[in-house]
């Protein structure tokens, strides 16, 4: 019968929680560039000037077909040969978790704009209402109300996707288990704990979706 000895918890917890800040940080910051990128690439596709979306377009299905660990190899190995300069791994892991995030978030943007009434706008720019007044006071309001829930879902999947930037050696949760692991050969207590760590993070956030979820159907 296995021996559990938590206390290699408590001894490496310093290693634990600095890997845990630089989750959290690393995922807020993938998040905040995920949605820059999809608000651009989802106004440029909805926007009149057709050529102006195509690379948004490409961008966004070429990343959300790809494998995210497939991305963050290419941007850390592929792109530096292309280019001819070296990209740092953390500079190319936030390039690749935001464009992928951001295709995802693109989405869920352009899909909540259309998704309000068109007669609205319509019915605005026959009162003469220029373009970008309609879409910040009437298109805008009603479209944030149905993105909400999938946006706090895919920033939950982002987080959850930056389990994968240790495979750059990066200093996060995962790649400080396995440092501790090597010393310890205690693979059972650390990734456990890992695990609780997650879902201690995501299970909260998780709820709040659910309810902003709820929410939204009963209006």
């Amino acid at each position: 019968m296995y021996a559990w000895n938590l206390g290699v918890i408590w001894d490496y917890r310093e290693l634990l929680l600095s890997g845990l800040l630089y989750t959290i940080v690393f995922s807020l910051l993938t998040i905040a560039g995920g949605m820059i990128f999809g608000l651009a690439a989802a106004f440029a596709r909805l926007s009149d000037f057709k050529l102006l979306g195509l690379p948004f377009a490409a961008l966004t299905e070429l990343f959300r077909c790809t494998p995210l660990l497939v991305s963050l190899i290419w941007f850390y190995y592929a792109l530096p040969a292309l280019l001819g300069i070296e990209i740092s791994a953390t500079a190319a892991a936030l390039a690749a978790l935001s464009l992928y995030g951001g295709a995802f978030y693109a989405e869920i943007i352009r899909g909540g704009i259309l998704a309000v009434d068109i007669g609205q706008s319509e019915a605005a720019r026959a009162l003469g209402m220029r373009r970008v007044p309609v879409m910040l006071r009437i298109v805008l309001p009603q479209a944030l109300r149905k993105m909400v829930p999938p946006l706090v879902n895919q920033s939950i999947l982002q987080l959850k996707n930056t389990s994968l930037i240790s495979v750059l050696a990066l200093p996060d949760i995962i790649y400080q288990a396995q440092l501790i692991t090597h010393e310890t050969y205690r693979p059972l207590e650390l990734y456990t704990a890992v695990a609780v760590i997650y879902f201690a993070v995501l299970f909260p956030t998780t709820l709040a979706a659910r309810r902003l979820e709820v929410r939204e159907r009963t209006r």
